[in-house]
């Protein structure tokens, strides 16, 4: 065929410039999935229906960013100030990044690594870059559904543990829920003390939680055999993962908002306080939960759109999506802001001091409304089951996601018998043994820097600009459009490339730059402030991921021995619509690089 053809003669050039252009031209694109009948059966792994698809996205979109993180950050700045620039963020940045990394993945049938092998090569550090954040996050998150399973298990006693006081670990400031609480509530002391057994510092890791150390290790086995298989066992897991969490949120947002002083909970979750908008902390949340939230620069919806059919409608898809996702986002705000403002009426304190907040604020209100059910057993129990459901979606995807960019880089390796399985293993055995640290008695200290400098933030920033500046800029928005238009048979809104262009590098560059002319150390539990040596751990966690970026660029420029311009130029070439490499560029280019062009090559 033509496309074979034409890689055979990519390799004789790369092979007749003694290698100097193949770190920077390695544009080798695999054949659309559904398109390649020529590849061994192994490598044509599709979603079986477009519905997988969308309840795997929604799977890993709605999840604990919904129920835990962004009522919490709600909670953290204000409430309904941090509607405000969140909506502005889903719009000018949410939605159009979402398009750019799912059309990307679908396109090229890669993953976020090798993706941009066709893109940019010489960008490629950014799919290393994500590949690191979710590793991060894989490690970090799954941690809260460690927590989950300890309190499920707590579930089945005949008096869930968080419905009273009376309980070896809770202090002398609290008390039953039908009394006056006058300084923390049983939720509060609960999950701290039984649970956490938090230390009083970082310093004080403590021993090993070794509750939870199993627990991790269930959540972790779980993990394993969902996605062993590929999305053929994950496509069929999410029919359920997927959508009973939708059913139970349902449930206790129609409990919480039957409490007394629900009402006010939700004013102070709906009127937004405009004090709140020139907290550069508030603009800085916003925009790393719509980034986190959405799975933007973390690869794991490119790795998600490689395995869609080559015509499926990924710009309709995207609006689908987006609007489950902030609807999903709004509603659980509902469910835990009803909650709270009945804690506030129960203990006769303002609802910014009902309690402290933190990364368990979902362990507080959330349990505390399913105590207040009949048969709280039974609610605990299905609403525990709908964290760990919640959570096990987000986990597939980030296993899923790191399991494709590395067979897709060594596909003769792992594409072989049981190499992929075994493969998995270790990851999972590697995530398993550094998430123990996190399950310490000073774990929640580390979860929170995590989730603080690493996960979200400046690095999800700085790396939605190095994309947009990529592909907007150095690919082209026209061309990227192109081939958008070769998949689904039309354009996408013009609006959307201006966003690629001008609107979304800008306002997350601006973000950044703000957050640090503003910036504030950060402090566990609004009191704790964690000492230097923490700060600079934090801080180079998060940008040794947006490190890789430059380091690639220079490595790529080190090893062509090639200069600045011609870097540029090399970086540039790419294939047509059908796959096909576009042989009059690649001799303009190679020509005007003044670097030989391959015999083979010039005849055809």
């Amino acid at each position: 065929s033509i496309t074979l053809f034409s890689r055979q003669c990519m390799k004789i050039m790369m092979k007749d410039v003694e290698g100097n252009c193949c770190v920077l031209v390695t544009m080798t694109r695999n054949f659309p999935k559904d398109h390649s009948h020529n590849l061994p059966a192994q490598d044509i792994s599709l979603w079986a229906n477009k519905l997988e698809f969308l309840l795997a996205v929604a799977g890993t979109l709605v999840g604990l960013g919904n129920l835990w993180r962004f009522p919490y950050l709600c909670y953290k700045n204000g409430g309904g100030a941090f509607l405000i620039p969140y909506v502005l963020f889903l719009l000018s940045c949410g939605i159009p990044m979402f398009l750019l990394e799912t059309a990307m993945g679908q396109y090229t049938s890669q993953g976020c690594i090798t993706c941009w092998r066709h893109f940019c090569p010489l960008f490629e550090g950014i799919g290393y870059a994500t590949q690191v954040v979710i590793a991060y996050a894989a490690v970090s998150y799954i941690i809260i559904q460690a927590w989950a399973f300890f309190y499920l298990f707590s579930s089945f006693s005949a008096e869930v543990p968080w419905a009273s006081c009376r309980n070896a670990w809770n202090t002398g400031n609290t008390s039953n829920m039908d009394t006056f609480v006058p300084v923390s509530s049983s939720i509060f002391t609960s999950p701290l003390r039984r649970v956490l057994s938090i230390s009083t510092g970082i310093e004080q890791i403590g021993s090993l939680r070794w509750e939870l150390a199993l627990c991790l290790l269930l959540a972790w086995i779980l993990c394993y055999f969902c996605v062993w298989k590929g999305v053929k066992s994950t496509g069929k897991v999410v029919y359920f993962t997927a959508t009973f969490p939708y059913l139970m949120m349902i449930v206790l947002l129609a409990r919480g908002l039957t409490l007394p002083g629900a009402i006010d909970g939700i004013k102070f979750y709906l009127y937004p306080d405009p004090a709140r908008l020139v907290d550069p902390q508030v603009w800085m949340d916003a925009g790393a939960q719509v980034l986190f939230s959405f799975g933007i620069c973390q690869g794991s919806l490119t790795a998600l759109g490689s395995y869609n059919h080559y015509n499926n409608d990924c710009y309709k898809d995207t609006f689908v999506l987006c609007l489950v996702n902030g609807g999903s986002s709004f509603v659980a705000g509902f469910a835990i802001f009803s909650v709270l403002g009945f804690m506030s009426y129960e203990q006769g304190l303002p609802i910014s001091e009902v309690a402290a907040s933190g990364p368990g604020l979902a362990f507080i209100a959330y349990p505390r409304a399913v105590a207040m059910m009949p048969l709280p057993q039974l609610w605990s129990i299905c609403f525990f089951v709908m964290v760990i459901l919640l959570g096990a979606d987000t986990q597939f995807v980030s296993l899923e996601c790191l399991m494709t960019s590395v067979t897709d880089m060594f596909p003769t390796v792992f594409r072989r018998g049981y190499r992929r399985e075994l493969l998995l293993l270790c990851l999972c055995s590697v995530c398993f043994f550094l998430g123990l640290l996190l399950v310490t008695e000073g774990g929640l200290y580390f979860l929170q820097l995590f989730d603080h400098y690493v996960c979200s933030g400046n690095n999800l920033l700085l790396l939605s600009v190095c994309q947009s500046i990529a592909i907007g800029w150095i690919y082209g928005v026209d061309r990227l459009y192109d081939n958008i238009e070769d998949m689904i048979g039309y354009r996408p809104w013009p609006v959307i490339k201006y966003c690629w262009l001008y609107v979304t590098p800008t306002v997350c560059l601006g973000t950044f730059i703000f957050s640090l002319v503003q910036y504030k150390p950060l402090k566990f539990n609004k009191t704790y402030l964690y000492p230097d040596w923490a700060y600079a751990l934090g801080w180079f966690l998060g940008l040794a991921c947006v490190a890789l970026v430059p380091l690639w660029m220079i490595w790529k420029v080190y090893r062509s021995k090639l200069t600045v311009w011609q870097v540029r130029l090399l970086s540039m070439v790419v294939v047509d619509t059908m796959g096909r490499y576009n042989f009059q560029e690649i001799t303009k280019v190679l020509r005007r690089c003044h670097l030989p062009v391959p015999t083979a090559y010039i005849a055809w």
